[in-house]
């Protein structure tokens, strides 16, 4: 009977957790080929690591602060009709992506836009709104360095200064913003009633903390502050002052980034497998970027073929486009299927069949651009 708890739990660990064990599982293996030794040491990026933790602990106190929440409100207060109204639900999580990082964009926004929805009596709304909120937080993410976990490594990784990813991705961010434009301007325009979520603000004090978190983690990212220092100045107050937050950090993310490090830093030592790898990503970074995320996601292509190749460039652009296409392309949209999936397990199946045909659309749209040298 224990046996059968045990094994129940942790198939439900792996279910939850997928890219987590396979991420493991290759560690484990790449170890029999590639015995541990001192080199291992040099593995393990800590400045990507410790950044990417105080970028996510302090986004939690923001959360947790209703910060996201009161600002939807205000820019809600301005909708009178369902065209203004998915122009609000979809650039919230478009815009705020670009600084709280793309999953805490859907965590915050996708159930505000459950719960505005029904306010508002447009719950048929509801599929085509959260997947081009899908859409628009994953688009979004990829203009800063902080937007989601894929950038913040190249970027740690390449020394490319805050200004050029920006300037990089900009083009294909303007050009993702007109599509989702385009998409909301397909809904025939409605009377909404007002609608006001309940929400309130934490205390000064608590926004200053969290503001005061936030600007320790761009001065980290602009390198005036080391991560490592940041990361424990953030650990630590968290430790004392709200334990909670703390423990709502992400740690699983963090665990699949060590398991790849250490996969990735064992296959480049071997030689047939470095030498194939090379062979078939040199010069054709962005495609084989863009196929491998539909498989393994956007985050440990990232981390995998890094490993092979310098083209920092292409391997940005092609990580994020990389996140169009399957539901596992990128991991944040799995938030939403699951959020709806639990508030309508009736429009499961139409859900993945929005959600797939609008992300190739989008795919499509953007590899041309990319193939034409438009940008």
């Amino acid at each position: 009977m224990t046996l059968t708890l045990a094994a129940r739990r942790c198939l439900s660990f792996a279910k939850k957790e997928a890219v987590l064990c396979i991420a493991v599982i290759l560690a484990l293996v790449s170890c029999l080929f590639v015995p541990p030794d001192a080199d291992y040491a040099t593995y393990i990026d800590g400045d990507t690591l410790a950044l990417l933790f105080a970028l996510m602990a302090v986004m939690k106190g923001f959360q947790k602060a209703g910060v996201f929440v009161y600002l939807g409100n205000l820019l809600l207060k301005r909708v009178h009709t369902t065209r203004s109204m998915l122009f609000a639900l979809v650039f919230l999580p478009f815009f705020f992506s670009m600084v709280v990082t793309n999953d805490v964009a859907l965590l915050t926004f996708v159930p505000f836009c459950i719960i505005v929805l029904q306010m508002a009596g447009c719950l048929q709304l509801l599929v085509p709104t959260v997947v081009m909120q899908t859409l628009a937080a994953n688009l979004g993410s990829m203009l800063t360095p902080m937007g989601n976990p894929q950038n913040l490594y190249l970027y740690t990784q390449s020394g490319m200064g805050f200004g050029a990813l920006c300037s990089l991705m900009a083009p294909y961010a303007a050009l993702s913003a007109v599509c989702l434009a385009a998409l909301v301007m397909l809904c025939r325009p409605e009377d909404v009633a007002d609608v006001h979520v309940e929400v309130s603000l934490a205390s000064r004090t608590t926004l200053a903390y969290c503001a005061g978190g936030f600007v320790l983690c761009l001065l980290s990212i602009f390198n005036v502050l080391p991560p490592l220092a940041v990361a424990a100045i953030v650990a630590l107050f968290l430790l004392i002052t709200d334990r909670a937050v703390l423990l709502q950090v992400d740690y699983s993310l963090l665990g699949t980034f060590v398991a790849f490090f250490v996969f990735i830093g064992n296959v480049g030592r071997l030689e047939v497998f470095r030498n194939f790898l090379a062979g078939i990503l040199v010069g054709h970074e962005v495609p084989v970027c863009v196929l491998a995320s539909q498989i393994i996601s956007n985050v440990p292509a990232a981390l995998l073929l890094s490993g092979f190749s310098e083209n920092w460039p292409a391997l940005l652009i092609g990580c994020n486009l990389g996140g169009l296409g399957t539901l596992i392309a990128s991991m944040a949209s799995l938030i939403s299927y699951k959020l709806v999936a639990k508030q309508v397990p009736s429009r499961r199946t139409s859900y993945l069949i929005q959600f797939t045909l609008l992300n190739i659309l989008l795919l499509a749209v953007l590899m041309v651009v990319w193939a034409l040298g438009i940008f």
